[in-house]
Formats: structure tokens, C-alpha cells, sequence
């Protein structure tokens, strides 16, 4: 399983950046603004995925506080939910291709999610997401 790791902590990192604010940004750069519930799906999934960023512990965190593999796990949650927001937000029915932008990006989400490394190899966030593992399991 681990062999399909093959992303870097930090690459992921700038990853989970481009995607939020594509997240934000999708429904004026593929056209579904005027879907109300397609563009605010978009825009707070934008929003969870930059503030998990933000407080990953990883080489692009600012806070730290979350381990990697529950941001891994955060990720695949948030891609299944992309995936399946249009058809559970009803924009999929619109007339417009507003689920197509959904879905690839929550594939890419959980594709990232499986292939990325789940320990940071910088030595001090490698040693901070041991702490972080103890502190939940005591």
C-alpha cells in the first residue's frame, strides 16, 4: 500500500492550495454562478479545504494541529462529497455540465489522498506528527 505513496507531504500541500481556491473560483471559471446551490457547495468546499491546509501538519500548515493521515482521511471525505454533491444538491438536473467540475476534483481529491506520503519527511514535522499520533491515542 505504501508503495502507491508517491507524492510528497509538500507537493500535496501546494495541491490542496490550487484546489481550494479552484474550488472557490470554479463557479465563475466553468459558469454555474448563477446555480445557487452549486456555487455555494463549491465556494464552502473551497473553504474546508483551505482551512484544513492551514492547519495540517505539513510543509505548507501554518497551525499544525492536524496529522496527516486525518487530513488524508479529510480529503477522501471531502472528494466523496464533491463527488456526489450534485446529485444530492440537485444542480446535476440543471441543464448545465455544473457536476462535471464536481467530480473531477473530488477524484483528484481522493486520488490524492491514496498517493500521498503520510509522514512529512522533514525531520521536525516527522517528530511533531508522532506527538500529534500520541496525543490522540492516550
Amino acid at each position: 500500500m505504501d508503495e502507491m505513496r508517491v507524492i510528497p507531504t509538500r507537493m500535496h500541500g501546494v495541491l490542496d492550495y490550487l484546489i481550494g481556491i479552484l474550488l472557490i473560483a470554479s463557479p465563475w471559471l466553468f459558469g454555474f454562478n448563477d446555480s445557487d446551490s452549486a456555487q455555494w457547495t463549491a465556494i464552502i468546499g473551497g473553504v474546508v479545504v483551505l482551512a484544513t491546509s492551514l492547519m495540517t501538519n505539513y510543509e505548507l500548515g501554518v497551525i499544525r494541529a492536524i496529522p496527516m493521515r486525518m487530513h488524508l482521511m479529510a480529503d477522501g471525505v471531502v472528494g466523496v462529497f464533491l463527488v456526489i454533491a450534485p446529485w444530492l444538491f440537485g444542480f446535476a438536473d440543471e441543464g448545465t455540465n455544473a457536476w462535471l467540475p464536481f467530480v473531477v476534483i473530488g477524484l483528484a481529491e481522493i486520488g490524492s489522498a491514496l498517493m500521498t506520503e503520510t509522514v512529512p519527511r522533514r525531520r521536525d514535522l516527522a517528530k511533531r506528527e508522532r506527538e500529534l499520533a500520541g496525543q490522540r491515542a492516550g
